[in-house]
């Protein structure tokens, strides 16, 4: 499993774990630069959920004018995703889930990943292994 992580605010930094079931494979405070992760897991049959969890964003990470406008914004960007080197593409929309409660100054929502994370909250897949067939089922 791959996929490409960055931010589109190097100066203001935010956190990202990714986990795969209850283990974190991947834990950084400060996403400043566009990198690839990637990591095996086991092919044997299960059922599993991969997980992106953004931490830190905090009220100084937005910028907003005098008259309320957002003027610029530090989020997470997730994209190029790929299951044994096949990219998912849309697949990460229609199966993928961004849950968030806009850092606590709203109602917890889940809605579809586009591929930006804008708050403190995690995006979920599940999926199952051998990651062929789950392929051969979704695409």
């Amino acid at each position: 499993i791959s996929c490409v992580v960055g931010t589109t605010d190097s100066l203001s930094p935010l956190g990202l774990e990714v986990w795969i079931d209850d283990n974190k494979l991947f834990d950084s405070n400060h996403i400043q630069n566009t990198q690839t992760i990637s990591f095996e897991i086991s092919d044997d049959e299960a059922e599993h959920e991969l997980r992106f969890v953004v931490k830190n964003k905090t009220s100084e990470h937005t910028r907003i004018n005098e008259t309320g406008d957002i003027i610029s914004d530090a989020r997470l960007t997730i994209t190029d995703i790929k299951f044994d080197e096949i990219a998912l593409g849309i697949l990460v929309t229609e199966q993928a889930v961004y849950t968030h409660d806009f850092n606590g100054t709203g109602a917890a929502t889940s809605e579809k990943f586009y591929s930006h994370l804008g708050c403190n909250g995690s995006v979920t897949l599940k999926f199952t292994t051998p990651i062929y067939l789950w392929l051969l089922e979704h695409m």
